[in-house]
């Protein structure tokens, strides 16, 4: 019930705000110098202006073609909504003159609605130059921020080849992201698709994405985030975490994953936190409906994550997991070890419920198996492998 309770909700908001900006008055970008294979910069921060200052809902519309964009900020509060239309390609600068990890900020509106377009981030002559293992990429542009906007729509955009994450999204409520594409080469570092934190009622809906990172990640204060109809491969699955690394985290709560499809992802569905790490909880958890094609981990909580071996895994994590569900999961495995559930020996995992798994290993290593760790999870339906065959060393 919670699952379509939360789609009805976002689907009536979606009618509701598409009928405010079906009578807006348009601003064409080109009435404000912009031209195709040119900088259009100063154009848009120029038509920024007048739109955010209309008393009336409005529309900026960007005419196909390509242009480049060295930065924009699309910064509020404006006094109506705003649909922006983008119909043909933004360009990002291919090497990067200033040291900066924005390129296209969108913060502090509400009634936003972002329409269509392609978001080139021209990240391929960076990929394998700038992610030292210590700094994550961190000093690279992210392709698009969302900070704190509410009641908002984006549909139907591309992110291309980012040079860090596709898509933040930070103090946000109420938003639903619908038709989303993200692409970019398996072997591009640090390039999460949709990462999401310190946000409220987030909807993903219908959207396809490819990159070198988790398709989707969430952290500290991600709370109602639901995820429908989803695919996501290459990467490294769908993830909430990793947590813990920091003090004063917030919760995680309210997490709906369902009918999604995972493909030559590293890992599936993963919870994870860091060992030795700040006290923190994470809570009402839910995978379902969920089809894996040679997946690695397609079931995975790791509370032992430490990536380089840079922490201290004889201390356990702190992060409190709770009310956990994997239900109708099924596919294949390109690991022997398809359910993997690995909870901290100082705040063992509560409430962990497997239902109806149905895993194959598409490997030569052996039969199908699962490992549990400091879990006693609450077993139902079909169980292939059998859940907690194995104790973890």
């Amino acid at each position: 019930m919670a699952f379509k309770s939360i789609d009805i909700f976002a689907l009536s908001f979606l009618l509701l705000l598409a009928s405010t900006v079906s009578q807006a008055t348009v601003f064409d970008l080109n009435t404000y110098g912009a031209k195709p294979n040119a900088d259009i910069t100063q154009a848009l921060a120029n038509a920024w202006k007048d739109v955010c200052a209309a008393t009336s809902p409005s529309k900026l519309v960007i005419p196909s073609g390509t242009y480049t964009l060295t930065e924009a900020k699309l910064l509020g509060p404006c006094k109506a909504p705003i649909e922006v239309q983008i119909q043909g390609t933004l360009q990002a600068p291919a090497v990067m003159t200033k040291a900066s990890d924005n390129w296209v900020v969108i913060e502090r509106l509400d009634g936003f609605t972002l329409n269509g377009g392609i978001f080139d981030g021209q990240g391929k002559s960076s990929y394998g130059k700038h992610c030292a293992k210590t700094d994550y990429c961190g000093k690279l542009p992210i392709n698009i921020r969302y900070n704190f906007i509410t009641n908002s729509i984006i549909r139907g955009i591309t992110s291309l080849d980012s040079k860090q994450f596709h898509m933040n999204v930070l103090g946000c409520n109420n938003v639903t992201f619908d038709h989303v594409t993200v692409t970019a080469p398996e072997d591009s570092p640090n390039t999460d698709g949709i990462h999401i934190g310190r946000s409220t009622g987030i909807n993903i809906t219908d959207s396809n994405i490819k990159t070198g990172d988790d398709c989707i990640s969430l952290g500290d204060g991600a709370k109602q985030i639901t995820v429908v109809k989803t695919t996501c491969g290459p990467g490294h699955g769908i993830s909430v975490g990793s947590l813990g690394k920091y003090p004063n985290e917030e919760p995680v709560e309210g997490v709906f994953i369902r009918n999604c499809t995972l493909t030559n992802t590293q890992n599936g569905v993963r919870i994870k936190t860091w060992p030795d790490s700040h006290e923190g909880t994470a809570s009402d958890m839910h995978f379902e409906d969920i089809i894996m094609n040679n997946v690695g981990n397609p079931i995975l909580i790791d509370q032992e994550y430490c990536p380089w071996n840079q922490c201290k895994l004889s201390v356990p994590s702190k992060v409190k997991l709770s009310k956990v569900s994997f239900k109708k999961i099924t596919g294949t495995s390109s690991t022997p070890v398809a359910v993997k559930l690995v909870c901290s020996g100082g705040v063992p995992c509560e409430n962990v419920e497997v239902a109806d798994v149905n895993l194959a290993y598409s490997g030569p290593l052996g039969p199908v198996t699962s490992v549990c760790k400091n879990v006693k999870p609450i077993l139902s339906g079909t169980q292939t492998p059998s859940t907690c065959a194995t104790a973890a060393a």
